[in-house]
């Protein structure tokens, strides 16, 4: 374990989100002096995810467990060989690497969550001490283990209001009477993107389908009237693709809409949900990430619902925060820091998530 002491860190963080575009790999640089920590992205990349490994990552939420733990290690393997390609093609000496996973099961209510890609099996194939399962220790607490991002937000980016990033969910962090919360808004590309590969796409460019759709008043009014909506603000809530299995996709299966007027409808309903929460602080900033950002017609719908000053970030902070943030979620874990905070998570207690793997006993 490094020395608490220790006031500078490289790290390589990964990170894959539930659109299953690819795998982030960002190599970031930290430096906190008098409690202040400044960051730098020096180098990343995406490296998109072959046909093959999209089923094999799809298919787990059914396989066997077997199955399950074969895919689970073989996965760790190939994440270890990326970093390792990774480490060689720019040069870099990382201290260590800080790894998100992959998940397949998020259903805190029952004390379940689980991110496949063996820490083992990547700390052995890239040679570098791995830190990874960063949310089971807060829903084992009682939390729902995520979103695990406001730290970063709060402690990283403190100069906005609000962090909003826009992935495969919208999820928001701010300060609320002295305590930092957070929580999931709305799916996003989740939903905008399965629906973009009916048309051949793996998104909508810009959101041009959708801007040449129809809004469905009553679809609409369905979709903001979902019980999760009407959970406070404050209340530590998070989203997976099972609540858009049981909540979204029976209400596209009662409507017999146009595509384009789906992808209109969901759009204006992500818009509408942001806005709602933003809102309660007029004449405020926010900082908006994500692959969002690049859906030009859902930010001019946000921006146009809102009364606050929208920053987007530059394109490293927009392609690369979750993996930039889990990096430093690792530093933190790497000191014994907290990097979970109960204001966001709801559990009993504020900890340091994170199994650690060493390839070896000493460097």
């Amino acid at each position: 374990m490094t020395n608490i002491l220790q006031q500078k860190y490289d790290v390589i963080g990964l990170m894959s989100g539930t659109s299953l575009d690819g795998l982030d790999i960002a190599f970031c640089q930290f430096s906190v002096d008098n409690k202040q920590w400044k960051y730098e992205i020096v180098c990343a990349e995406t490296i998109e995810y072959s046909d093959v490994w999209k089923q094999k990552l799809l298919s787990l939420e059914t396989a066997d467990a077997l199955t399950f733990q074969l895919i689970h290690a073989e996965y760790g393997q190939f994440i270890g060989r990326l970093v390792a390609d990774f480490i060689i093609k720019n040069s870099i000496k990382p201290d260590f690497v800080a790894s998100h996973g992959h998940t397949i099961f998020h259903q805190p209510d029952k004390k379940l969550t689980v991110q496949v890609g063996s820490g083992a099996a990547i700390a052995a194939n890239c040679k570098l001490p791995v830190v990874c399962d960063f949310r089971t220790l807060d829903v084992a607490l009682g939390g729902q283990g995520a979103p695990l991002v406001p730290i970063g937000d709060q402690q990283l980016f403190g100069e906005y209001d609000f962090c909003l990033n826009l992935g495969g969910f919208a999820n928001i962090s701010y300060d609320h009477f002295g305590k930092r919360i957070a929580f999931d808004i709305c799916p996003v590309n989740i939903v905008l993107n399965a629906f973009a590969a009916r048309f051949g796409k793996k998104y909508d460019d810009k959101g041009e389908i959708a801007r040449s759709g129809l809004i469905s008043n009553y679809l609409l009014n369905e979709f903001d009237n979902l019980s999760h909506y009407r959970i406070l603000p404050h209340t530590p809530k998070s989203l997976g693709k099972e609540w858009v299995i049981n909540n979204i996709d029976p209400l596209i299966e009662k409507y017999e809409l146009e595509d384009t007027d789906f992808m209109r409808t969901f759009t204006e309903h992500i818009a509408f949900q942001v806005a709602r929460v933003i809102n309660v602080k007029p004449y405020s900033r926010m900082l908006v990430t994500g692959g969002g950002t690049h859906n030009d017609f859902l930010m001019e719908r946000i921006k146009a619902l809102s009364k606050v000053e929208i920053i987007v970030a530059d394109n490293d902070t927009i392609n690369f925060k979750e993996a930039l943030i889990f990096a430093f979620l690792g530093v933190l874990r790497w000191r014994g820091e907290v990097n979970c905070l109960k204001s966001v998570t709801g559990a009993r207690e504020d900890s340091s998530g994170g199994s650690i793997y060493s390839p070896a006993l000493s460097r």
